[in-house]
């Protein structure tokens, strides 16, 4: 097996925010600024173990930010754990405001980038390293500059992980243009008599509350794992994998809430489908279980 041929290219320095904060608050009145009050009322303690956990990464971030770590591996994972934090925080806004359906693809999105992190910073990095030393050079014959897009997806990861696969699939599966999914999304007071469909409503749902920012935490615990144990490509200080371990505990003890809202995957003959326990409209409803 030959050698990826070795990039010339170096890595700046990269520019990160001094702290996360949760979203403020809609300045619109209407059901998005209702939704925002009964998520802080209902799930603050979710939303700040949230606040936390980001923190937490940008912690890791900001002890790796001197030019001795900025070696290619650490410009490969950083720049995919970039992509996964915007995909957070943009998905605590949208849940936050309740825009519940357009949450799931930026979940879709960020278990691919933390499963990608994994699997390169384990066994492959090789491949962003080649895909490195051949881009970034002029193309002569569309007279434009080479990025080259660098395919890469880590499915043995997503399939391997058992944290990130509970919260990939169901969300990959609420993301797409289903009939059952988009149904339950946009009208969840459905039944065998009416189909009470909504058009780009904003109200809050507390189980979709629930869901959404469990899966939220589910991912800020799992791209703080990746982080923590990239040894040799950040700066892990004790106190770090303490805050870290501490943080996971707290983020399992915070899903595994019986009462709370959740998407259970089942296999009924050769097909799987998802099992959604808890799910309510409000705290005081009786909760139902719902089967795609």
């Amino acid at each position: 097996m030959t050698n990826p041929p070795t990039p010339l290219i170096r890595v700046s320095s990269i520019p990160f925010p001094d702290a996360y904060s949760l979203p403020d608050k809609p300045s619109a009145s209407g059901p998005a600024l209702e939704a925002f009050r009964q998520s802080g009322f209902v799930l603050g303690s979710d939303l700040a173990l949230f606040e936390e956990g980001m923190n937490l990464q940008l912690k890791i971030v900001r002890d790796a930010s001197s030019s001795r770590f900025r070696k290619h591996p650490y410009a490969a994972l950083m720049g995919l754990w970039s992509r996964t934090f915007s995909a957070l925080a943009d998905g605590c806004a949208l849940a936050t405001r309740g825009s519940y359906g357009s949450c799931a693809p930026l979940v879709r999105s960020a278990c691919e980038f933390i499963a990608a992190q994994h699997q390169l910073h384990a066994a492959e990095m090789e491949l962003f390293i080649e895909w490195l030393a051949t881009n970034f050079t002029p193309n002569v014959e569309h007279k434009a500059f080479e990025f080259g897009l660098g395919r890469y997806f880590a499915g043995g990861t997503l399939a391997d992980d058992v944290k990130l696969r509970r919260v990939y699939r169901p969300a990959s599966e609420l993301g797409r243009p289903s009939f059952g999914a988009t149904t339950l999304l946009i009208g969840p007071e459905s039944n065998n008599r009416r189909l009470a469909l909504t058009f780009a409503d904003s109200s809050f749902h507390v189980g979709w509350a629930e869901l959404t920012l469990g899966w939220l935490l589910a991912l800020c615990e799992r791209q703080l794992a990746v982080a923590v144990h990239a040894k040799g490509t950040f700066a892990i200080h004790d106190d770090t994998h303490a805050a870290y371990r501490a943080f996971a505990e707290r983020v399992e003890q915070a899903l595994s809430r019986t009462d709370r809202c959740s998407v259970e995957e089942i296999e009924e003959g050769q097909y799987k489908r998802y099992l959604a326990h808890n799910v309510r409209r409000a705290a005081g409803s009786a909760p139902k279980k719902i089967l795609l």
